[in-house]
């Protein structure tokens, strides 16, 4: 069955280059979009069997098409495509559900791998990105944190309460603050400052 894509990047030149070489290798591209609005509702519209997303658009930012995208239980496979390799990226596209990771300077070869591989209902994490992870976790240095708890981190980075933070999350203060010991665990942290700069410090939240 042939793959029916979406794809979505604000430089037009990136944009044409990846629907023309996936045209040409024989992916159906049904929809393209220039920001993350309007590829959302392209989504929504058209239910592609995948979506090429890139990270940094207008309006929404990839990651944010893909949490909206789940929310709306759309069963389009997403994979964010980027210029950047950033370790952090990669856990919050984990965390809404996004199904592969390419580097914009990786062959076009591997973006097609990575649309198929997805869509016969696989993951696929750049090999460039693989091998970052790979070092890091050697060396102790790669943590797993959930979305909400990068959220609570975040969020007392810049300097917000428990009760703040649990207003603007629709949570209960007693519960962001498990979120918040809970991290401090996994970061191995004594206090919650030192679990923000902890995560800071390893680019687990920016």
């Amino acid at each position: 069955m042939q793959i029916r894509c979406l794809v979505a990047d604000d430089h037009p030149a990136i944009l044409k280059a990846v629907c023309d070489y996936l045209t040409g290798e024989g992916v159906e591209i049904v929809a393209s979009a220039r920001d993350g609005r309007e590829a959302l509702a392209k989504l929504g519209s058209m239910q592609p069997t995948v979506a090429i997303v890139d990270v940094h658009m207008p309006e929404l930012s990839g990651i944010e098409v893909a949490r909206e995208a789940a929310r709306s239980s759309l069963r389009t496979a997403i994979v964010l495509y980027t210029g950047f390799n950033e370790q952090s990226r990669l856990a919050e596209a984990v965390d809404v559900g996004v199904r592969g990771f390419v580097l914009k300077d990786s062959p076009l070869a591997d973006l097609l791998r990575a649309i198929e591989t997805v869509a016969d209902g696989g993951t696929y994490v750049d090999a460039v990105l693989a091998g970052t992870l790979t070092s890091a976790h050697a060396t102790g240095r790669l943590v797993e944190l959930t979305e909400r708890e990068r959220d609570v981190l975040r969020m007392l980075a810049d300097g917000h309460t428990y009760d703040e933070i649990g207003k603007v999350l629709f949570i209960a203060p007693e519960t962001v603050r498990t979120h918040v010991q809970k991290a401090m665990r996994r970061l191995d942290a004594n206090t919650r400052t030192q679990a923000v700069a902890t995560a800071i410090r390893q680019s687990l939240i920016a």
